[in-house]
This record gives structure tokens, C-alpha cells and sequence, in this order.
């Protein structure tokens, strides 16, 4: 295999491993070893082509605590808001929005991890929910980033390591199958990301899969402080992508 290759297959095992152990994040990890070698338009297809077989190889995970009628409304709301993420594309700047979304992320989710118990939110039952998944569409849609939104509501919800990681599995499968379907209808899947498919597939399942073991190891309280760390972690990877962006313009 030639330099790219390895780069592909490499960001291909570090998100896998997260994918697998948390349920999300497979893009921020994987983009930063892709994003010194792939242009925007090959790295967002292939962040969702790879995020959507880590769903699938992950889909046990979450069977205990997957409730139709709690999954839903993400569901529902993400499929309204991300042909609007989509169309917002023309009109917002991403690299300031990935920008802004970096903030938000190091600043809030340290302070979680900062207290002894999580605040809980209990009110505002299916809207609520479906209104987190439209944000969580939205962002996806525009700069793919699904998974922030539904994955920090969760946490707020005060649900079960289970049933918050059967939310936003489902949620972010739904999402990222319905975004490649945009994505082949608007012809950015081209020939040299069809081949980097075939790369990043099996590259996943052994990482994937040993992330599925290690989660079974966590608790409830350990799987929450899992999920801060990966959000700090992931605002730290988009601060570093977007300010080199903005000081060269």
C-alpha cells in the first residue's frame, strides 16, 4: 500500500477503537491523522461510510437498553434537520462553526467533569428530544458532527450507560445512512472514495469490536465521565483544525 493507504488505515483503527468503546467520536478521531492527507471532499464521505460500519459491528452494544418510543423523536428531528444542515452549507462558514462548536465543547464539558453529580434534565419528554435531534441533524448535515448534541442531552437525561448509548447509536445510524444517501445523490462518492471504502471496512471490525469489550467493563457513572472526556477531547481537535484555517485568511 502506498502513504495514503496507511493514513486511511491508521485513522481507520484509532476511531474504530473509539466507535467501539463510546458509540460515537469515529470522525474526530479518524480526521486527525486524515486531515493531512485527504481533501474535505473525500474525508466527509468517508468519516460517514466508516462511522456507519462501526454501527453496525457495535449494534450488540446497546441492546438492553434500546426503546423504540425513547429513540424516536431524535429520529425524527435529526431527519428534518440535516436536509436543512445540508442546504446551510452554502450559506455558513465551517471552519467558523467548527470553530465555535470546539468552545462550547472545552468549556462546558470540563465543567461537567468538574462536579460530583450531573445536573438532570427531566422535563420536556419526546419534543424536547426531537428538538435536541434536529440540532444534532443540523450539525451533522453541515459539518458532520451529529454527535455532540443527542450525546450530551443523554448524559443530562440521567439514563442508563445503555439506553443513552442506544439513543445516539441509533440516532447517528439513522443520520449517517441518510446522509450517504445524500452524499451519492449529489455525486460526491467518486471512484477514489469507493476505494478507500474497501480500505476503511475491514480496518474497523477488530478495533471496533475490541472497544465493544472494553465498554462492558464500565459503569454507569465511569461510561458519563467516558463521554466528557471524548466531547473535551473532540473541542480540542476542532480548535486545532479551524485556528490555523482563520490566521491564514
Amino acid at each position: 500500500m502506498d502513504a495514503l493507504a496507511w493514513y486511511v488505515v491508521l485513522g481507520t483503527i484509532a476511531g474504530g477503537l473509539v466507535q467501539g468503546l463510546s458509540g460515537f467520536a469515529f470522525g474526530l478521531v479518524a480526521m486527525t491523522v486524515w486531515v493531512w492527507v485527504l481533501a474535505p471532499q473525500v474525508a466527509g464521505p468517508l468519516v460517514v461510510f466508516g462511522s456507519l460500519v462501526g454501527q453496525l459491528l457495535s449494534i450488540r452494544a446497546f441492546r438492553g437498553g434500546f426503546d423504540r418510543r425513547r429513540v424516536c423523536p431524535f429520529v425524527l428531528g435529526g431527519s428534518i434537520g440535516t436536509p436543512i444542515g445540508v442546504w446551510l452549507l452554502h450559506y455558513i462558514d465551517q471552519t467558523l462553526f467548527k470553530l465555535t462548536v470546539g468552545l462550547v465543547l472545552l468549556v462546558y464539558c470540563p465543567l461537567m467533569l468538574g462536579l460530583r453529580t450531573m445536573p438532570r434534565i427531566t422535563a420536556g419528554g419526546g419534543l424536547a428530544d426531537a428538538s435536541v435531534g434536529l440540532i444534532g441533524g443540523m450539525m451533522g448535515g453541515l459539518g458532520g458532527l451529529n454527535g455532540p448534541a443527542p450525546t450530551l442531552w443523554c448524559s443530562l437525561r440521567g439514563w442508563s450507560r445503555h439506553e443513552q448509548r442506544a439513543v445516539f447509536q441509533v440516532f447517528s445510524l439513522s443520520m449517517q445512512s441518510l446522509t450517504l444517501a445524500l452524499y451519492s445523490a449529489s455525486g460526491l462518492i467518486t471512484r477514489e472514495t469507493l476505494f478507500l471504502f474497501v480500505l476503511v471496512a475491514p480496518a474497523m471490525i477488530v478495533p471496533t469490536l475490541l472497544g465493544v469489550r472494553l465498554y462492558t467493563r464500565f459503569s454507569d457513572a465511569g461510561f458519563r465521565r467516558l463521554i466528557l472526556v471524548l466531547l473535551s477531547l473532540s473541542g480540542i481537535v476542532l480548535l486545532v483544525a479551524s485556528v490555523p484555517r482563520l490566521m491564514v485568511r
